[in-house]
């Protein structure tokens, strides 16, 4: 049990990791890049409720319902990119197959971007104890932003200059820079 003070079962997530591991396409790096910003929100709400912060406590669990629903929205949306780009008979579905397959990891891009954030602040003014737990959100919820990053350059990138390419970009760079401070 969770609440037990003895040994955490930590196995609890094995179904997820063998669907990751698994030889079907989703859920995928999108999913997994999710899933682990609202680790990293849920560390953060850890955190904030241990420091008595009911503002940054609410903030953070938002933000891991977020990105748990964005996990599951990012798996259908590249099954769905899959199926059309293995039918290619229709090129306007295709294309909007793609698009919608990138939007999703910019959207996990931007609460990973976001988590990261409130982590460094949690850093700053977190009750000191939990302070390196904040720290290590923020590098987690950088690293999914990257991760998540990468995936809307690989669908965008043959576009050439698509300004979501480099919002992506940019959400990366404020969510390291926020695990920096």
């Amino acid at each position: 049990m969770w609440d037990d003070s003895r040994l955490v079962d930590v196995l609890r997530i094995e179904a997820l990791l063998d669907a990751l591991a698994s030889e079907e396409p989703a859920p995928g790096s999108g999913s997994a890049a999710a899933l682990v910003g609202a680790m990293a929100a849920a560390l953060c709400a850890k955190v904030a409720r241990l420091s008595a912060d009911g503002g940054s406590t609410a903030q953070a669990a938002a933000l891991c319902r977020r990105l748990t629903a964005l996990a599951e929205e990012n798996a259908h949306l590249y099954a769905t990119a899959l199926g059309e780009l293995a039918v290619r008979d229709d090129d306007f579905k295709l294309g909007r197959a793609l698009e919608d397959a990138a939007a999703a990891p910019l959207r996990i891009a931007d609460a990973c971007a976001d988590v990261a954030a409130l982590a460094a602040t949690l850093a700053e003014r977190g009750a000191s104890s939990y302070q390196a737990d904040a720290r290590s959100a923020a590098a987690l919820a950088a690293g999914a932003a990257r991760a998540a990053a990468s995936l809307v350059e690989v669908n965008l990138g043959m576009t050439g200059g698509d300004a979501r390419v480099h919002l992506a970009k940019k959400l990366t760079e404020q969510a390291e820079a926020s695990a920096r401070s």
